[in-house]
C-alpha cells in the first residue's frame, strides 16, 4: 500500500527540526502523534485495499460489522453513527450505498417513526462475514508486532481515547 519506501524516516527528521528550534517539550509528541496518523493513513490504505474484492470500504464494512453484530441484525441510524462516532450525514451516504448493493435494508424505525431502522441482509452477512475471516488472515493475524506488544500498545491507546472522552 506503500507507494513508495523513504531511504530515511520523515518524521524522526521532523523530530529533529523540532529539537533544533527549541520546542523539545512538543518534539516526542508531535513525532507521537504524526506516527499515529500515518500507521493510521497505511493501515486505512491496506484494509481498503483487502475490502476491494468484496467491494466494501473500511466504512461500509464497519456499518455491516456493526448490524452484524447487533442483537436482532438491525439499528436506527442515529445509533449507528453514535457507534462508530460518524456524522450522521455520512451514515446515511454509506447506508444508503450498502441497500443500493443490497446489503441492508432500510425501513421507518416502527419504535420511533421519525427515524430510520438499517437492517443486515443475508448477502449482507455473508459478504460481512467473507471479508472478516479475509481481514482476519491478511491484515488483524499479519501485523508486525508481536502479540503481546499490540495488546500493550492497544492499552496505551485506550488510555488516551479516554483521557481525551473517547468513551467513559
Amino acid at each position: 500500500m506503500t507507494s513508495i519506501r523513504l531511504p530515511h524516516d520523515p518524521i524522526e527528521l521532523a523530530r529533529e527540526h523540532w529539537l533544533r528550534r527549541g520546542w523539545s517539550d512538543a518534539a516526542d509528541g508531535m513525532a507521537l502523534v504524526t506516527s499515529i496518523m500515518r500507521i493510521q493513513q497505511e493501515l486505512l490504505a491496506r484494509v481498503d485495499h483487502e475490502l476491494r474484492p468484496f467491494q466494501l470500504t473500511f466504512a461500509r464494512y464497519e456499518v455491516l460489522m456493526l448490524l452484524e453484530f447487533s442483537q436482532q441484525g438491525q439499528l436506527p441510524l442515529g445509533k449507528i453513527g453514535e457507534r462508530l462516532q460518524v456524522h450522521p450525514a455520512s451514515v446515511t451516504n454509506v447506508v444508503q450505498r450498502l441497500a443500493d448493493d443490497g446489503l441492508l435494508s432500510r425501513a421507518p424505525n416502527p419504535a420511533d417513526g421519525r427515524s430510520v431502522l438499517a437492517t443486515i441482509t443475508p448477502a449482507g452477512s455473508d459478504a460481512a462475514t467473507a471479508a472478516t475471516e479475509h481481514l482476519n488472515q491478511h491484515v488483524f493475524s499479519n501485523l508486525p508486532l508481536e502479540p503481546a506488544d499490540q495488546i500493550a500498545i492497544y492499552d496505551r491507546l485506550t488510555t488516551v481515547r479516554q483521557a481525551f472522552g473517547d468513551f467513559a
